[in-house]
């Protein structure tokens, strides 16, 4: 009796490890825990493209590549600066926190790769096209109004066609050469897209994405139920002008808003992604089958956690990387992971003018981190993780900031400042009211070492910051951050470099390096 007992113990053991050995050769939901929102993707043979949302950063929409839909690298921007609005310059007290460019949609079609985006805050839709997604030139193409959640179909018969709007779908075709919408053409294409989900609704039925399949249009959007959640709604069509069935796709999790992608070989996903605190939006894969000519979303309605697809390889260093900024002569380049908070003053920053350092040079003064120009930033991931740097404040003058920040609207922020002649290490808590500092300490050397830790463990989205005069001994300053995911900035919370000024401008911090892992101290 003993021994069957132990055998049985041994089997159950042998099960388990056999399980999490399984389970570490297969992909884990959430594909990528980082903020990447408003997914749209492509096929191309045997590799993926997709197209994202970064709204106010510069540069936007990030193109990613992929060969197996789970390990992805950024490789290109759609554009470096989304025009020259003051809103996008960060100019006469306006900014672009939570707008510039939102949803995009990638298409491939006739040897040319094409990324339609739209922005309010040019009021302009955008179409940005190339033969070489990974490395350009891009050719820009613009036209008014900006048309909301946008996607574009490039059908057989040589028309191209535009579907747009929220709640109420609307329809057009645009011009052979993409310059704008053919007059006559725009219509009603669905009058209520969110009735599959009930009367009681939030949020309309928006976020298109248009696919069309053995002669089939699917057309996939989310809405929100009142009370309920994110919900994947589904209509389909023989013809694109309809008549369109509709139905509830997906109820769990919130995890909502994407479209349809195969394999190679015949396999069938749906990429969404999942509203996950103060990390962001994070991307899902979700496997479809095909009943009755419909995509059937997950496993019994439910999104999986294991994926029958090859595991992660991590977020390091294809989505963040750390940067040491040291460069070869006259390669002034920063890593696609990087990106301005807003347009960038490409004459106040340099990585040639010390050799082997960032500098960040003030150009102007202003109140606090969020209405400066030149942070440059990315993004933090899940579900932990720490940023360090090392800034010289040697050349700092009488009212300078700089340092390492936690970038969303209630932010937080470690590093030195001048005041009286006399620089001070400070932790700042800051918000649209203003900043404050909630300790300081005298700083009586040129080289200060910070760090910033992020847990978005089971939501918990907490961080800490600390500081080192040796690079060896780190003491925690000031207090716990609680980050919150905020609409007005609409992204989640971000690394930052920084220096600015609220007295005099032409003070300039000399950042080291930048280093980022997966794990906290």
């Amino acid at each position: 009796m003993i021994r069957f007992f132990t055998h049985t113990i041994l089997l159950v053991l042998l099960m388990l490890q056999f399980s999490a050995h399984a389970q570490k050769q297969n992909a884990q939901n959430p594909i990528l825990f980082a903020d990447v929102p408003d997914a749209s993707m492509v096929r191309v043979e045997d590799t993926y493209y997709m197209s994202s949302t970064t709204m106010h950063l510069s540069p936007g929409v990030p193109i990613m590549k992929s060969k197996d839909l789970v390990n992805w690298e950024l490789v290109n921007y759609a554009y470096d600066r989304l025009g020259e609005v003051d809103a996008i310059n960060m100019e006469n007290g306006k900014n672009a926190y939570g707008r510039g460019s939102w949803a995009s949609c990638i298409r491939y079609h006739n040897g040319t790769f094409y990324v339609f985006t739209f922005a309010a805050t040019t009021g302009k839709t955008y179409a940005f096209s190339t033969k070489d997604i990974e490395n350009g030139p891009w050719k820009e193409t613009s036209f008014e109004p900006s048309y909301h959640d946008l996607t574009v179909h490039f059908d057989d018969d040589g028309k191209v066609y535009m579907i747009w709007g929220a709640g109420k779908l609307m329809i057009a075709e645009l011009e052979s050469d993409l310059s704008g919408v053919k007059k006559g053409t725009e219509r009603v294409l669905i009058e209520n897209a969110s009735a599959p989900a009930g009367d009681n609704i939030m949020l309309g039925a928006e976020g298109s994405q248009l696919f069309k399949i053995n002669g089939k249009f699917y057309l996939f959007n989310i809405t929100w139920p009142r009370g309920g959640m994110r919900t994947v709604l589904i209509h389909r069509a023989d013809d694109i002008n309809g008549p369109w069935e509709g139905r509830l796709a997906l109820q769990n999790k919130g995890v909502a808003q994407g479209g349809l992608i195969d394999t190679p070989d015949g396999k069938w996903f749906s990429y969404l992604f999942r509203d996950y605190g103060s990390v962001g939006r994070i991307p899902y894969i979700v496997p479809v089958k095909w009943e009755d000519g419909w995509p059937i979303l997950g496993i019994d309605g439910k999104v999986p956690n294991t994926l029958d697809l090859p595991p992660s390889e991590g977020l390091i260093p294809n989505i963040v990387a750390s940067d040491e900024f040291k460069r070869k002569k006259n390669d002034v380049i920063l890593p696609l992971v990087w990106q301005w908070n807003h347009n960038p003053v490409d004459s106040l920053w340099s990585l040639s003018n010390r050799k082997g350092f960032l500098r960040l040079t003030t150009g102007r003064t202003d109140e606090t981190l969020v209405d400066t120009r030149n942070t440059l930033t990315q993004r933090t991931i899940g579900p932990v993780c720490q940023g360090v740097t090392s800034i010289d404040v040697s050349n700092m003058k009488e009212g300078d900031n700089a340092g390492l920040v936690l970038l969303q609207k209630n932010y937080g922020w470690v590093g030195a400042t001048q005041v009286k002649g006399k620089k001070k290490i400070v932790m700042v808590l800051g918000n649209d009211e203003g900043e404050k500092i909630v300790e300081e300490l005298p700083l009586d050397q040129n080289t200060l070492y910070l760090k910033a830790s992020c847990d978005f463990t089971d939501k918990k989205d907490v961080a800490w910051f600390y500081y080192s005069l040796d690079n060896k001994n780190w003491k925690r300053i000031g207090s716990e951050l609680k980050m919150s995911y905020t609409l007005p900035h609409f992204m989640g919370y971000r690394f930052g470099l920084f220096n600015y000024a609220t007295s005099q401008t032409g003070g300039l911090v000399d950042f080291d390096y930048f280093r980022i892992k997966n794990e906290l101290d």
